[in-house]
């Protein structure tokens, strides 16, 4: 059998705890280099994690082991650079969220890599579970009717990361929108099949995360805390449909944290995460479906979709395309919060 070879661009803990920990389970896949641009870094990144060679400069490790596929696990800003890359070397790309800084690059990210005929995917991992899959079909089915309000929600009472760029903005391109926000709203995207957007409206806050410095994920500076602790949109959709989306790094709300996507149709509601579907009789709430607990596989369920794809089958994975429109509209949604105007797609 002849293997995929597989490079590692990031030397963080997604790209150990995640990639690299799937990869590993895979026979077709070999495990050929990483990549980061500090040596000391990289060389017991590699060691630790039993890969045989390691570069601090891609083009390096391009022309030496070319790869089949290559997992992008950067900070957001260096994803562009990084996809392009790789698609011009012919590879194959899961990228971490968000694709990219704006969207104008997840759009050239979409152009580079059908020229090249790769393939480019995302790791929305979130819409990979059980719940979405069960939920989607239901949805289908027209269980729940005519959908025509969903609420998206990605708050952290305190949950401002105490590691790596997150408080960045430059650096990771925004704060919870960004990095929590955009998975829950790929969830439910997927689940309505992604439709049309007419517009959005955004309001954003920074109220917390310079005045704190201590909370549920570690320590950081509030002097140098860049981003909004918190965002609040509507996204209007063709049809007149409404997403209401909130997320926060930090809110003084009852909850430690909240993920998760409610939809409310005129034949019945649902929640995401776990899937339960229910409606109401004579003034008495009935179950349709009531999964008790979510399925916490989804990492693995999208890394195996990706490995799957490359290999040949017919699987569903988070493409460019579908990148390309959530990023569009996470750029909008910040747009409308910085200009106090609503912005058209």
């Amino acid at each position: 059998m002849t293997k995929k070879k597989v490079a590692i661009i990031g030397a963080g803990q997604v790209a150990e705890k995640v990639h690299i920990s799937y990869y590993r389970t895979r026979e077709e896949i070999d495990l050929v280099a990483a990549v980061s641009p500090n040596f000391e870094r990289v060389k017991a990144f590699a060691e630790r994690n039993g890969i045989p060679n390691y570069y601090t400069n891609e083009d390096d490790m391009y022309i030496a082991e070319k790869p089949d596929i290559v997992s992008i696990c950067t900070p957001n800003k260096f994803h562009y650079e990084n996809v392009i890359k790789a698609l011009e070397n012919g590879c194959d790309v899961i990228c971490e969220k968000p694709p990219a800084i704006s969207a104008e690059e997840a759009h050239e990210m979409k152009r580079v890599a059908e020229k090249n005929n790769c393939l480019l995917t995302y790791d929305f991992h979130h819409r990979f579970a059980d719940d979405v899959k069960i939920l989607k079909e239901k949805v289908l089915d027209g269980v729940l009717g005519d959908i025509y309000v969903v609420k998206v929600k990605a708050l952290r009472r305190c949950g401002i990361p105490g590691w790596g760029t997150f408080t960045n903005k430059e650096v990771q391109g925004g704060g919870p929108l960004i990095d929590l926000g955009i998975h829950m709203l790929d969830a439910a995207l997927h689940v309505m099949d992604f439709p049309k957007v007419e517009s959005v409206t955004a309001k954003m806050f920074q109220k917390i995360g310079t005045k704190k410095s201590y909370g549920t994920l570690g320590e950081w500076n509030p002097d140098k805390f860049g981003v909004e602790d918190s965002l609040f949109g509507f996204i209007e959709l063709e049809g007149g449909r409404l997403i209401q989306i909130e997320t926060s790094f930090a809110l003084n709300m009852k909850e430690t944290s909240i993920m998760n996507v409610e939809f409310y149709g005129d034949q019945a509601g649902a929640t995401l995460f776990p899937a339960q579907i229910y409606k109401d009789e004579k003034g008495k709430l009935v179950s349709l479906l009531n999964r008790e607990e979510a399925d916490p596989e989804r990492h693995q369920k999208s890394m195996a979709a990706f490995v799957d794809k490359c290999l040949g089958e017919d699987v569903m994975v988070a493409n460019a395309e579908q990148g390309y429109i959530i990023q569009k509209i996470v750029e909008a949604l910040y747009q409308s919060a910085e200009k106090g105007e609503r912005i058209s797609l």
